[in-house]
């Protein structure tokens, strides 16, 4: 199967569409030109397309007939991207417009999970509309709670408030990224990412911010910014349902191929969804990839595989 997948591919002309405009264009950036050189390297014949430009236009004049997609954020994993290259007929990695939609939309994702009864910390939406009440909502569901943008990635506009004096401001950060803001009560534990390759869930990481209260922008992307601990130090009960879980939220949400789930390990709650992420990143510093090379699987092969199971969802 993986023989006769590369010979289909290696028949193709492969865009790698990076960059965009989001506020995580520069992660993107990283993470296209890590695959980028990754099918180079393999003998493919691949270009980058840089999404902040035309894309329909540009798709067409280098007559591009695979997408690698590595873009992060609004435009490029909400089902943007995926919609115009299901209407340009050209084949993509990654998940379909619903589900990348709503994987991407936290809210969606919590709906779903509570719908599916997939534990996950007590939440509440916050519209700009609503936001004089804010205060008193995150008051009764309790200090401190955490408060993030719905539709962004990376940790982006995200804020710990520890009592109601520091609300407006977690409010008016997040606000700046977006018109909706999911408000969850902080749950206290070991942060836990698992990768699903090919719906199989890969080693369960476990990481350690080391300049800060979470796993933040600073955190996931600057060298030294976590310690990422392998195999995560959680009873082995509690990684068999933390697997099990993150195979059930992709399921739940229609996720194919690829995706990274992140997780808290409550000590009374046990694992608990934080959201999936559908195009995860494939930076230096990047979990998916640590992932699959614990599991036996280098950076190039994983770039394969993702493409593999890609084309045959």
């Amino acid at each position: 199967m993986v023989a006769s997948f590369e010979r289909w591919l290696h028949g193709r002309r492969i865009g790698v569409i990076l960059g965009g405009v989001s506020a995580e264009r520069a992660i993107s950036l990283q993470t296209g030109r890590a695959i980028l050189r990754s099918l180079r390297r393999q003998g493919f014949h691949a270009v980058a397309v840089d999404a902040a430009r035309p894309l329909a236009r540009t798709l067409e004049r280098l007559k591009i007939n695979f997408a690698y997609l590595a873009l992060h954020g609004p435009g490029g994993e909400d089902g943007a991207v995926q919609g115009l290259l299901q209407w340009l007929k050209i084949p993509y990695t990654g998940s379909g417009i619903l589900a990348s939609a709503l994987a991407m939309d936290k809210v969606a994702s919590k709906r779903l999970f509570d719908a599916g009864r997939l534990p996950s910390a007590p939440w509440f939406s916050l519209t700009r509309e609503e936001a004089a009440a804010g205060a008193a909502r995150a008051q009764r569901l309790g200090f401190p709670c955490v408060v993030k943008p719905s539709e962004q990635g990376s940790a982006i506009g995200i804020s710990i408030v520890r009592s109601a004096r520091q609300w407006p401001r977690a409010a008016r950060e997040a606000f700046r990224f977006g018109s909706t803001l999911l408000v969850e009560k902080y749950l206290r534990g070991p942060e836990l990412t698992i990768g699903v390759l090919g719906g199989r869930a890969l080693p369960i990481i476990e990481i350690i911010p080391t300049a800060g209260p979470f796993y933040d922008f600073h955190a996931k992307y600057a060298p030294g910014g976590s310690r990422h601990i392998f195999p995560a130090r959680i009873p082995a009960a509690a990684a068999r349902k933390a697997r099990a879980l993150a195979l059930s939220a992709c399921r739940l949400l229609g996720v194919r191929a690829v995706a990274r789930v992140d997780l808290i390990f409550d000590p009374k709650a046990g694992p608990c969804l934080l959201e999936v992420n559908t195009i995860p990143g494939m930076t230096p510093t990047s979990l998916l990839p640590e992932a699959a090379k614990a599991a036996g699987i280098d950076f190039d092969a994983l770039v394969i595989r993702i493409a593999e199971y890609s084309h045959g969802a």
